[in-house]
Formats: structure tokens, sequence, C-alpha cells
């Protein structure tokens, strides 16, 4: 089988972990805290919290990746530090949760950031379908434009990584480049006040504040997603010892760095109270700072910024896949690279229908609070394997995380405890997915794939 070639720089590696994390939860979150903690301040403090969480996984990951430089990211890790099922089942998870449900919620978030131009492709004005066998299903125009937006990066990809990373970089650079220019002109020539960031409004959480400040880290959690998104396509990076972690410290720290501007610039231009359930804060914002006419012209910026999101994700996702069908724990189709454009064009697409059903089934809600939690468990796995691989001979050691060792991989995976905890308990159906994707998972594996990746070892180990 013909491997990945390494082509990827630190610019298009560190593009990538930028895109994954910049997009839908930065333009979506922010609505959905001001009503469950109801004070500014603790709006900053929640995504400062997710920026020093992320920040600790990050250089976690960072040491894994230099020691397992394969396409695939925490697949590989989790397999080599818990075993095949274990690995497995957290290469089952990215499918679903980790990049098929966010594929389908940035799809979403475009369409719904295009209604501020057309009512129509908003999904927050969308009815159901009454249509009695699609009692479950959610079909108009946010969808279609969403399912067009999916099939359209799905084709790039496939035609090769190098035209992928081409096009990432350039809506990563248009990303950075508006949303920097948002935060400045917001407080150079917008029309906020600075007293908005001292109004509180009343909470609409049934919880107390130290409980609902765990679930929002979930939701924030969620839209910082991506920070490991380099570890995934480590295979194609160029000299991945050096460049990955690099890659994955650049990418996170400026990301953490826009993130807490961009809230300040929304509480700038906006009562914490008029953002209670705003999906499209950007728009709402940009509206509020610069008019109408301005506002609208940032708005169209903002939704292609979302794109952005959207082509990283079709580009790791099935790197994943690829790896563990090449381990022989996936459909086998998914590692193959197609031998015109050096891509592995079946789990792109194989990952693209399940986002598509998503976009036709889910709510962006919804959707979040399951990525979030599932995404969480597994990078807190995938830590928690660090420490046990460091036992390994030969084991490079990064070093900052060398730090008070293991202070930082403990900050990440206390961290992950305290809020999956508080999820399992107050959200019972978010929970009952994670535990049916979760056991379903694993009878998949014990039918299918345990038997088969035997043989594989078995036949291995015979040639040689």
């Amino acid at each position: 089988m013909t491997g990945l070639p390494r082509r990827l720089t630190l610019l298009s590696s560190a593009a990538i972990v930028v895109s994954n994390m910049i997009g839908v939860g930065i333009f979506g979150a922010t609505g959905f805290l001001a009503g469950d903690l109801g004070r500014p301040v603790w709006v900053l403090a929640v995504w400062v919290a997710g920026a020093v969480v992320a920040t600790a996984g990050c250089l976690s990951y960072a040491e894994l990746g230099i020691n397992l430089p394969r396409s695939g990211g925490e697949y590989v890790y989790i397999r080599e530090a818990w075993g095949p099922l274990w690995g497995f089942l957290s290469g089952w998870i990215s499918f679903f949760a980790g990049f098929s449900a966010p594929i389908a919620a940035g799809a979403l978030l475009f369409a719904e950031y295009l209604g501020h131009f057309s009512p129509a492709l908003a999904t927050s004005r969308q009815s159901p379908s009454t249509a009695p066998w699609m009692g479950y299903l959610q079909l108009g125009w946010p969808q279609f434009v969403a399912l067009v937006v999916i099939a359209l990066f799905a084709i790039i990809n496939i035609l090769g990584v190098e035209l992928a990373a081409r096009v990432q970089n350039a809506l990563t650079a248009l990303k950075i480049f508006v949303l920097a220019s948002f935060v400045v002109l917001a407080f150079w020539v917008g029309n906020g006040h600075w007293e908005n960031l001292r109004e509180a409004t009343e909470r609409t959480s049934p919880h107390g504040l130290a409980v609902q400040f765990a679930i929002s880290l979930i939701f924030v959690m969620y839209a910082y997603s991506g920070w490991n998104a380099a570890t995934y396509v480590a295979e194609e990076i160029r000299q991945p010892e050096r460049t990955l972690p690099r890659a994955l410290l650049l990418g996170t720290t400026l990301v953490a760095a826009l993130y807490l501007a961009l809230n300040v610039a929304f509480l700038y231009a906006l009562p914490l109270g008029s953002l209670k359930g705003v999906l499209s804060v950007g728009a709402a914002t940009a509206t509020a700072l610069f008019g109408k006419g301005v506002g609208a012209l940032f708005t169209a910026i903002m939704a292609a910024c979302i794109l952005s999101s959207v082509s990283a994700m079709v580009i790791v996702g099935p790197r994943v896949y690829y790896a563990m069908a090449a381990d022989g724990c996936f459909f086998r189709d998914a590692a193959r690279i197609n031998v015109r454009w050096q891509t592995p064009s079946r789990a792109i697409l194989y990952q693209a229908l399940a986002a598509g059903i998503m976009v036709v089934t889910a709510s962006f809600a919804g959707l979040a609070y399951y990525i979030g939690g599932a995404l969480v468990f597994f990078a807190g796995l995938a830590t928690a394997g660090d420490i046990r691989l460091r036992r390994r001979a030969g084991w490079k050691r990064l070093p900052a995380l060398n730090l008070a060792f293991p202070l930082i991989p403990a900050i990440f995976i206390l961290a992950s405890l305290w809020m999956l905890a508080y999820a399992l308990w107050s959200k019972p159906t978010v929970a009952a997915a994670w535990a049916l994707t979760l056991s379903t998972g694993a009878v998949i594996y014990g039918w299918k794939f345990r038997g088969a990746r035997k043989t594989d070892l078995d036949s291995s180990k015979t040639a040689n």
C-alpha cells in the first residue's frame, strides 16, 4: 500500500490547527453561554479556562506526536497506550463526533449566517418537516446549502492534499485578517460601550454556577476543539519531530488570544442580555458595532471564514479512518489511496456521507454538546496515555512537559473528569447518546474488526 507523501509545512500544519479551532464554536457559542452564566466576567473566565486546558492538552499531544508521527492522531496514541479496542473506539467516536458532526454543524452555521441576507437560509427560523415519514428530518434551503458545502470540500480534498492545503491557507489567512480587523475596528470606530462588560443578565440555567461552569466549559472546549488537528496529518508533515510541536503551540496560542479578544468585542458591542440564545453572534455584534451596511459586509466575510473550519475538518478526519483501515480496524476501502491524486478518497466520501446525514437529522446545540463531551473523554484518555507511554525506552520527552511532570497533563485530565462528571449528571440525553455510540462501536469491533486485525497481524508476522 502506498503511503501518504510528506508535503505539509509548518505554515500549512499551523493553518490546519487554526482553521479547525476558529469557526463553528466561536461564532455560535457565546450566545448560549450568556444565559447560562449570567455575567460577563464568567463568560470571559470560561474562555480563559478553556485556553488553559487546551494548552495543557496541546503540550501532551505534541510529545505523543513526535514519538508516534503517524496519521490518525489520538487513535494511534490511544491504541499504543491502552490497546486496540480503545484505539478503535476513539476512531469510531472521531468519525461521528470528532469530524462528521462538526462538519455538519459548521455547514449549518454557514447557512445561518447567510440567513442574515436571506431569512429562508436561517436554521433558527426553520420549522421541522411535518411529513409523517420524515418526522425526524429537517429538510429545506439551509440543509441544501450545507450539503452543497460538504460536497464541494469533499471534492477539493479528493483532488489532492496540496490543492486542499492551498485553499486552506487562503481561507485561514482571510479568517485571521477579518477577525483581527473586526477586533481592532470594534474598539476603534465601533458603536459599543464598555459599560456592557459590567452588565449582568438573568441566568436561564437550572444549575448552580459551579455546575454550569463545568457544563459550559464543554461547550467552550468544543469551540477550542482542533488544537490537536495537526496530529491527524503527522504522516504528511515534513520533519514532524520539529514541525508538529511548533504547529500545535503556534496555532493554539494564536487562537486562544483571538478568542478572548473576540469575546471582549462581542460584549463591548452588545449587553449580555441581548446575546442570549443568539446563534449568529458575529452577525449580531457586527451590525450593532458598524451599522447595517458594514455589518452586512462583516457578516458575509465571517460566513466565508466558517468555510475554513469545514475545510480543515474535511482534510483531517479521513486520515484517522485511513490509519484505522490500515490496521484492519475500519472498512478496508478507507485505506485505499487514489492513484492519481494520492489522497484517501474513499475515507473522504464516507465522512461526507455521514456529515450529510447529520445535516438533515440534528440541531446545532445538540451537536455541540455531543461533540464536546465525546472529544473531551478521548482527549483525556490520550493525555493519560502519554504518562503511561513515557516509561518506554527511547521515548523522546518534550522539555516544556518536563516542568513539574505530570502537572501539565494532570491539568487536562482532571479538567476533563470534572466536565464529564457534571455533564453525565445534568445532560442525561447527551450522556445516553455517548453511551450508545461507544457500545455500538464496541459491538462492531468485537463482531467485525477484532478477528480481522488479529489475522492481519498474524500474516505480518508470517511474512517477516
